[in-house]
């Protein structure tokens, strides 16, 4: 980066607000440190959200849950349980956790513009009593995500309204995107493409709970 790159980053908060301006009176009340009938409701319709954690070293992941709309119980109004269906047991959510507690989640809608974003804290439950109201096609969670709430807000539709994200007509075909079988395969060599394919239907056949 020469001098005058550098020059042009924002390097503190006070030039940070002064470069994007103030923020809007709406925007600013809108913050909750608890889940209100809206955020429940919207919760309640959610079939997915993404994850948001980071290490103690601060490097981040975001990494997606989905289920059955409703699939994240609402324990109170400020206390979340989120499932873990099986996966790939690479556990990067939980472990950063461990390391540092903080947690960020963005609800979505299907055919709604509008998120809900919610930030607070996580611990991992193993509570067989918690987790078994939360089984799905008979399997009960092992592990689980419990989020307390410190703070929820509606986040406008601007963003999903920008990409189209329920519009049909801008679905891509599903051609266009290789296999994630194929995709691996390639990537890692590890397996020949027509086993890396075959394996990964299989997963998705049989181990989706």
């Amino acid at each position: 980066m020469d001098e005058s790159q550098a020059e042009m980053r924002i390097r503190n908060a006070d030039e940070l607000r002064d470069h994007m301006g103030p923020v809007s009176r709406l925007a600013e009340g809108k913050v909750l440190t608890r889940l209100d009938p809206h955020a429940r409701a919207f919760i309640a319709l959610s079939p997915f959200l993404v994850v948001a954690t980071a290490d103690a070293e601060g490097r981040a992941d975001a990494s997606p849950r989905g289920d059955a709309p409703g699939f994240v119980q609402i324990l109170d109004d400020a206390t979340l349980l989120i499932p873990d269906r099986r996966g790939n047991n690479r556990a990067d959510s939980f472990g950063n956790l461990l390391a540092a507690p903080g947690i960020g989640l963005i609800f979505l809608v299907p055919g709604v513009t509008e998120t809900l974003r919610v930030n607070g804290t996580a611990r991992i439950t193993t509570d067989a009593a918690l987790l078994t109201p939360l089984a799905a096609q008979g399997k009960v969670p092992t592990t689980g995500l419990l989020v307390a709430v410190r703070e929820a807000f509606f986040h406008c539709g601007k963003a999903v309204m920008r990409a189209r994200l329920w519009d049909p007509a801008a679905q891509v075909p599903r051609g266009t995107v290789p296999s994630l079988g194929r995709i691996l395969a390639e990537q890692t060599g590890a397996l020949g493409v027509t086993e890396a394919e075959r394996l990964m239907e299989e997963s998705y056949r049989t181990r989706l709970y």
